[in-house]
């Protein structure tokens, strides 16, 4: 039944793909997915690759002309120019796992470091942080690099690159891999055939760009030396936020892949390149992947997804990969990068703040928050003068000019400031107060116009004061200054995508998060830090916000577990990662969640806010291999034969799904998702001990129960010896109340007395049409 199921949900999706595509063009870019490599030969798999495409075309000519990838090196398919019927014929054939459109991704766009515990001071750190990512290989997919940063300069002392680097730096426009790379930056590899089949061959006079490795958005640059950045003294933004940046592994080697391409200052990723790029690094020898990019709900089946299929590929080679969980919160189930196989993370603040000043007629003063670097002094104005109902829209805009005016608007629902800034710069004011909600105001560099954010409370005084005077008062704007110590910190920004997953609820996602807003970090000189054609501001650093910066956060910590933990799984490192994670703020309240007043849940912030340190030693891990993910293939809806052409062949590996038995639940996963509970279920959860193995350790279960749920741990108490370390535990988890499309959310926690290893838990009881005590 299930094969039929799959069979024609595979059907209705490619119909849905084909319904919605161009019909001006008669062709377009498809990814053809065969699974695994069973050649173990990149000549003999593309020979095949023209084998099965040819049978589609007239002659194997035109099938190796309408080729753009062979993927080869890592996993089995092909990206190819192809008519719909062409698809659908290939779709058919018994060794395809999965045809698909290539779509266009979208990115999702220091004091950090410190404030995740991570010091510089020598004095306070852990012996186990002295290896700092060393010989880890971090892979970044994003807009390339600037070489020249002082952020992937090699340090004295860098050992030579590892011996089992198989990765190049391809020369391409200005990047001679002779000069730009180095023993830091070991690796650097363009895609362009995907982008340019989208939208034609690159524009490079009107739309600034670099046909190579060379980044020119300075995406790519911020995110790598984010993760993985060497130690830079004084690095300011105009001398704010000054201080040392480094990445998270400052020791770690950086190979950059570059995938996403500027379209008018938006970067574009489609999935023809970023399916190379998998294939390409996977066999390199990365240890680590980090991609900020990402598509909004509807998500496309696992398999029809090129970052679900490379991150599948590169769990079952040890190698962790972690995406950005996307940019559209607040609203619920928005979150992207749901596979369970790879990490995916929330944004939240860091304890750093920018107040700026702002002095109405020299005698009243109120304090905002903005990265100016200059003073700004004009006339204060209110929105209703230039702008229609003082909504501060393009479309509002009465033609009249607020030149010398510091407009103050309101946030209206649908008006975000983005669109304030466009509109007052059209009406060529000199700057912008934008109120906002009490959970919005964050600082940022101006993009348009100097932009100064206050919440509704602030915005109303200074319209109270605006109303009141007989003149338009003076407004002098001061230069930003940097705080650090903020409370609440962190806290879930706002814009963070949140679950329950839209494609997989009994996954739950996102799995942790950590700092994206505001983080300082490299950024090419030849760019402005706005990206603005108007912005003649040259940096060598730039604030960047979004979980695009949340995301190489992450990546580092896992390179750094990756050097002190060589022998951990991908699921090891995420498991540390998320059951050391903490809940609770600098003030020891509960973490807010932006966009509201309220505490945050597990679909803002997952396991929690990353905590390096003790991620570093866990006590106990959740670990997976490749068949542990089988049960949720099968659930899934995938055929035994599907199954066997995707996972890597390994002794008592059982691919039939008439041996899988259990919910998705029963998934080794550092946490616990029950989207649907009708009546008592009973879950099983394996821990490996990882602390001191010369001992006996004893661990005690405590639960903390979602309302109206009860919660049965057994055993209570797990005992781990040098000869057994490894335990399993069950939790049975039974309905008390009558509800339906609430989410209640507990916590499973075990401890040995130093280590507390907690697992979310999250239950939707849905049984109100059969409710009975």
């Amino acid at each position: 039944m299930a094969t039929c199921h799959l069979q024609s949900f595979w059907v209705l999706f490619l119909a849905v793909s084909l319904y919605f595509a161009h019909t001006t063009s008669t062709s377009h870019v498809y990814i053809v997915y065969l699974g695994i490599n069973q050649f173990h030969d990149p000549i003999l798999t593309s020979k095949l690759h023209i084998q099965v495409l040819s049978d589609v075309f007239a002659s194997e000519e035109d099938a190796k002309r309408s080729i753009l990838y062979s993927y080869s090196n890592s996993f089995s398919g092909f990206s190819a120019k192809l008519s719909s019927s062409q698809a659908t014929i290939l779709a058919r054939m018994d060794r395809v796992v999965s045809v698909f459109r290539s779509k266009t991704l979208k990115l999702h766009t220091t004091r950090s470091w410190d404030f995740l515990g991570l010091t510089l001071d020598e004095t306070l750190v852990t012996p186990m942080e002295f290896t700092n990512g060393q010989d880890v290989v971090v892979g970044i997919f994003d807009t390339g690099v600037w070489p020249e940063s002082e952020s992937f300069q090699e340090k004295p002392g860098m050992r030579p690159i590892p011996s089992s680097w198989k990765g190049v730096c391809v020369e391409g426009e200005k990047f001679e891999p002779a000069k730009a790379c180095n023993r830091k930056l070991i690796g650097a590899r363009y895609y362009l055939k995907g982008f340019e089949q989208e939208y034609g061959p690159l524009n490079m006079s009107g739309n600034p760009e670099y046909r190579s490795a060379r980044d020119f958005l300075g995406h790519g640059t911020h995110t790598a030396s984010t993760a993985a950045g060497s130690m830079v003294k004084n690095a300011s933004f105009f001398g704010i936020g000054q201080g040392t940046a480094r990445g998270g592994a400052p020791w770690a080697r950086v190979a950059v892949y570059k995938i996403c391409w500027g379209i008018n200052g938006v970067g574009s990723c489609t999935e023809a390149d970023i399916l190379a790029a998998f294939d390409d690094a996977l066999h390199d020898g990365v240890h680590v992947i980090s991609a900020s990019f990402g598509a909004t709900p509807p998500l496309s089946p696992f398999f029809a997804s090129s970052a679900d299929i490379g991150s599948f590929h590169a769990m079952q080679l040890g190698i962790a990969v972690v995406f950005s969980a996307g940019n559209d919160g607040p609203e619920p189930s928005l979150v992207q990068n749901v596979a369970p196989w790879s990490l995916c993370v929330a944004a939240s603040t860091i304890d750093r703040s920018f107040p700026t000043e702002i002095v109405l007629d020299s005698n009243f003063t109120i304090m905002g928050q903005s990265i100016i670097s200059k003073e700004i002094k004009g006339r204060l104005a209110n929105a209703i003068t230039y702008f229609v109902d003082g909504v501060c829209s393009l479309g509002n805009w009465n033609r009249k000019l607020a030149t010398g005016r510091v407009v103050l608007c309101f946030y209206t629902p649908g008006l975000v400031y983005e669109i304030a800034q466009v509109a007052v710069k059209t009406a060529k004011g000199l700057g912008l107060i934008f109120a906002e909600p009490f959970t919005k105001p964050i600082a940022d560099v101006d993009d348009d116009i100097p932009t100064l954010h206050v919440d509704i409370n602030q915005g109303t005084i200074i319209g109270n004061y605006l109303a009141e005077s007989l003149k338009l008062p003076v407004v002098q704007i001061s230069p930003s200054k940097t705080i650090i110590g903020k409370s609440p910190a962190p806290t879930v920004v706002y814009f963070s995508s949140r679950g329950p997953s839209s494609i997989s609820p009994d996954i739950l996602k996102p799995d942790i998060t950590a700092p994206g807003i505001n983080i300082l970090a490299a950024w090419p000189p030849q760019t402005p830090p706005t990206l603005q054609p108007s912005d003649d501001r040259l940096v060598r650093w730039n604030f960047q916000s979004g979980t695009s910066m949340s995301c190489p956060h992450v990546s580092g910590v896992g390179a750094l577990l990756k050097s002190v933990h060589p022998g951990w799984s991908p699921a090891a490192t995420r498991s540390a990662i998320m059951t050391t994670a903490y809940t609770r703020d600098a003030s020891h309240d509960s973490i807010l969640a932006g966009g509201s007043m309220a505490g945050s849940t597990p679909f803002d912030m997952g396991a929690g806010h990353i905590n390096p340190l003790k991620a570093m030693d866990p006590g106990l891990i959740y670990d997976m291999k490749t068949s542990d993910y089988i049960l949720f293939l099968c659930n899934t809806g995938y055929t035994q034969e599907q199954i066997e052409r995707i996972v890597l062949p390994s002794s008592g590996v059982d691919t039939n799904c008439k041996n899988m038995h259990g919910p998705n639940a029963n998934i080794n996963y550092p946490s616990i998702s029950v989207p649907n509970l009708r009546s008592p279920i009973t879950i099983k959860r394996t821990v490996r001990n990882v602390g001191c193995g010369k001992k006996t350790t004893v661990y005690f279960g405590v639960a903390k129960e979602p309302d109206g749920v009860e919660v049965v741990i057994w055993p209570r108490v797990l005992i781990f010896s040098p000869s057994k370390q490894e335990k399993s535990y069950y939790v049975t988890l039974k309905p008390l109340k009558k509800s339906e499309g609430r989410y209640d959310f507990g916590e499973i926690v075990w401890s040995d007395g130093f280590h507390h290893v907690r697992s979310p838990l999250v239950v939707l009881v849905n049984n109100s049409d059969d409710f009975t005590i």
